[in-house]
């Protein structure tokens, strides 16, 4: 008899218990959710390659709140050292240096190469003796301006490109860079007590991928911050097309986009928190472009200085004579005067809105951005800023 009036208790226990394992499960599952959330948007780095040339830098001019990193354009390389490469960088590296008062969290490093000074790369990486010599020269670099670390931009790794003197062992004597200057890093780190970054700037290619090893690369890196734009250019295609679309157009005949290059490197080896999707603050410009489709995937040839920053299309393109349209396939603005039959593509809030979820959707690294100065009114920044959430209290890091 007390068994069974017992049951009915026992009944009622069990019925608890699974009722509260339920519960804990999906508070555990609610926040573990919103904990890879909050982390994805604490990862997200925001990336500014800064390039003033001849100009000096002002106060006022960086908005450091929204960035996580500035990457300083460019320093050259001469007689295998890293060295300055404009006059002014005695003035603008430290004023860059100083933004961590507005923004401690900050990090400033110098990027070497580029398009400008590439030409030297395979000749100092050629040997441990050259590599050690450059490496001695950018541990004192940084010593010497207060920066946080470097980022490699060797444009033409084992290629043909602007001229660059190039030879097939670039391809293993880039790695071999790389994991050497993570090692000197590692080693001066225990001295300066804190990180330093390392990075490259990487071609948005299957090209830049078959001359380099970016699975073994990636080891030693803290990103990857791909160049993905510049996939159609005026000067080098007959055609006009978008040089930054998030996705592939079905209609484009180089089947290119951000996407494509993104999976393309995460099939290479490198992993997805370690991208960093490159955007650009600039368009090109095609003429003589005739009024089918609106001049996209249409004959064209370059304008006069064929480069427009977003600035300029904002003051003098868009809304003057020039049309808007919008390529959903690809997810890319563009624009189109019929009456002077000159195409434009280029970069804009809505486009960098979808790129922002991408960048979180698919946990990459987060956004760099070609260059600061193209757009003066802040307005891509700001999308950035608030496509991302960006946490600027956190930094990600290989350590």
């Amino acid at each position: 008899m007390r068994q069974k009036m017992m049951l009915p208790a026992m009944k009622l226990q069990n019925v608890r218990n699974r009722f509260l394992r339920c519960l804990t499960l999906a508070c555990v599952t609610v926040i573990s959710v919103y904990v890879s959330t909050v982390n994805v948007w604490a990862q997200s780095q925001v990336i500014a390659y800064v390039f003033p040339q001849h100009q000096l830098i002002q106060p006022g001019d960086i908005a450091a709140r929204k960035l996580t990193r500035i990457n300083y354009a460019f320093a050259n390389l001469q007689g295998g050292k890293i060295v300055n490469g404009f006059a002014e960088d005695d003035r603008n590296i430290p004023a860059l240096v100083a933004l961590r008062k507005e923004n401690p969290s900050l990090k400033v490093l110098v990027s070497v190469g580029g398009w400008l000074w590439s030409g030297n790369f395979s000749d100092m990486a050629l040997t441990k003796q050259s590599r050690e010599l450059f490496i001695d020269s950018v541990v004192t670099f940084i010593d010497n301006y207060q920066l946080d670390g470097l980022d490699i931009d060797w444009e033409y790794p084992g290629m043909v490109g602007a001229g660059n003197h190039f030879r097939p062992e670039d391809k293993q004597n880039y790695t071999q860079l790389l994991k050497e200057l993570r090692k000197r890093f590692d080693h001066e780190e225990k001295t300066l007590h804190h990180p330093l970054l390392l990075s490259v700037a990487a071609g948005a290619s299957k090209e830049f991928l078959d001359h380099t090893e970016m699975g073994e690369v990636q080891k030693y890196l803290d990103s990857v911050n791909l160049m993905a734009y510049d996939y159609y250019e005026p000067d080098s295609d007959t055609m006009t097309g978008h040089h930054a679309p998030l996705y592939t157009n079905p209609s484009d005949p180089k089947k290119i986009s951000a996407d494509q290059s993104v999976r393309e490197y995460e099939k290479a080896g490198v992993p997805p928190a370690k991208i960093v999707l490159g955007v650009p603050f600039y368009g090109h410009v095609w003429e003589q472009v005739q009024d089918i489709n609106h001049g996209l995937y249409q004959p064209g040839k370059p304008v006069p200085n064929a480069f427009a920053s977003y600035g300029n299309i904002t003051a003098t393109m868009l809304n003057h004579g020039y049309e808007r349209y919008w390529d959903a396939a690809a997810s890319a603005p563009y624009l189109y005067s019929a009456e002077q039959k000159i195409f434009v593509s280029f970069e804009d809030p809505e486009s960098l809105r979808l790129k922002s979820s991408y960048v979180l959707g698919h946990q990459l690294g987060g956004i760099m951005f070609w260059d600061y100065s193209g757009d003066p009114s802040g307005a891509l920044l700001d999308t950035i800023d608030q496509g991302l959430h960006v946490n600027t209290s956190s930094q990600g890091g290989i350590h």
